[in-house]
């Protein structure tokens, strides 16, 4: 039922209801199906997405790109494990090629409080060899979502 996934992935708002006459199905049919997916950790959570640039909450994007020597018997798991626990850390990704191994997403509310992450927590990690930051400047699109997109003015032209 991947139609079915990607529909309230796409969509968390969607009632049982809309889902039921949107599938074909039951109310207490769609009801079952989403509770057997969060049981089985197929659906991991609900989230909104906001655009943080239009309100006064200040803060930073940072993508850090880590290098690790693996762990015998446990690979990158144990050092994921504890990047993951951090709570600035957004997401943690294991990359299959490249010059580095992690990608780590996270957010501060300085470029300060970031390089301190990075220096005084993730950096010190046993088996971390090195790091690379890049600081977000602007999401143009996250989680499928265009974010700002501009209308053209009277003549067409986009500003």
């Amino acid at each position: 039922m991947d139609q079915f996934l990607k529909t309230i992935e796409d969509n968390a708002t969607l009632t049982e209801k809309e889902l039921a006459v949107m599938f074909n199905k039951e109310v207490g049919d769609i009801r079952a199906m989403i509770k057997k997916y969060e049981e089985d950790g197929v659906i991991l959570g609900y989230k909104t997405i906001i655009d943080w640039d239009k309100t006064d909450r200040e803060y930073v994007s940072a993508m850090i790109e880590v290098k690790i020597t693996p762990q015998r018997d446990r690979g990158f798991d144990r050092i994921a494990e504890k990047i993951y626990n951090y709570p600035e850390v957004q997401s943690l990704y294991l990359m299959s090629s490249g010059g580095f191994d992690l990608c780590v997403l996270i957010e501060g509310r300085t470029m300060k409080e970031v390089a301190y992450f990075v220096a005084q927590k993730l950096a010190p990690i046993e088996d971390v060899v090195s790091t690379a930051t890049h600081f977000v400047l602007r999401k143009y699109k996250d989680k499928g979502i265009i974010y700002g997109a501009e209308e053209p003015d009277e003549r067409g032209y986009f500003i």
